[in-house]
């Protein structure tokens, strides 16, 4: 498994495993219809915009063939006013790949990077259904803040988690 910073020609594969994994992730979570609409055109252009910005940083992971199987994203929301902290926005990976391994040495990378941008707190916000939550907890994020959105007529609970010892997760990973 190969991680590396994302390029401008890695967006139609981030692509790719995005919606693949959404549509596994969030299967019986958020509504089949809005999972059906997901486009590998329109989320290409979303990460060609997200690769590109100032700020924001994209890793991904590659199987032995050189294929993306994964990817995570970081950064700082514009919303997030608390000084020196970023927030990590993304990681997923093609169902096959989970529980080997990938999401660890992603979120390694993630961190490594939040390290030296010099934050001392990092936030992730994952809807509750989603089981990568408990993925997050075991690396020691703790729960700071509940709220209820609506995706495709349907209402979540979105969860914050924080987490305020990189030293610590690093030390995990």
């Amino acid at each position: 498994m190969n991680i590396r910073k994302a390029m401008l020609t890695d967006a139609k594969g981030i692509a790719k495993v995005h919606v693949d994994s959404w549509r596994s992730t969030y299967k019986n979570i958020i509504p089949e219809g809005f999972l059906e609409k997901l486009s590998y055109e329109q989320r290409t252009d979303l990460w060609d915009s997200n690769i590109s910005k100032e700020g924001n940083y994209v890793f991904v992971a590659e199987n032995n063939e050189g294929e993306i199987v994964g990817f995570a994203d970081c950064g700082k929301r514009e919303s997030n006013n608390v000084p020196n902290s970023g927030d990590l926005t993304s990681i997923y990976l093609l169902e096959e790949y989970h529980g080997k391994g990938v999401g660890k040495q992603l979120l390694k990378q993630l961190f490594l990077q939040f390290k030296e941008l010099g934050f001392n707190k990092v936030f992730v916000e994952v809807l509750e259904d989603n089981r990568t939550r408990y993925f997050y907890e075991y690396y020691g994020a703790n729960l700071i803040k509940s709220e209820q959105l609506t995706i495709a007529g349907k209402e979540l609970n979105l969860l914050t988690y924080e987490w305020n010892n990189l030293n610590r997760v690093l030390s995990k990973l």
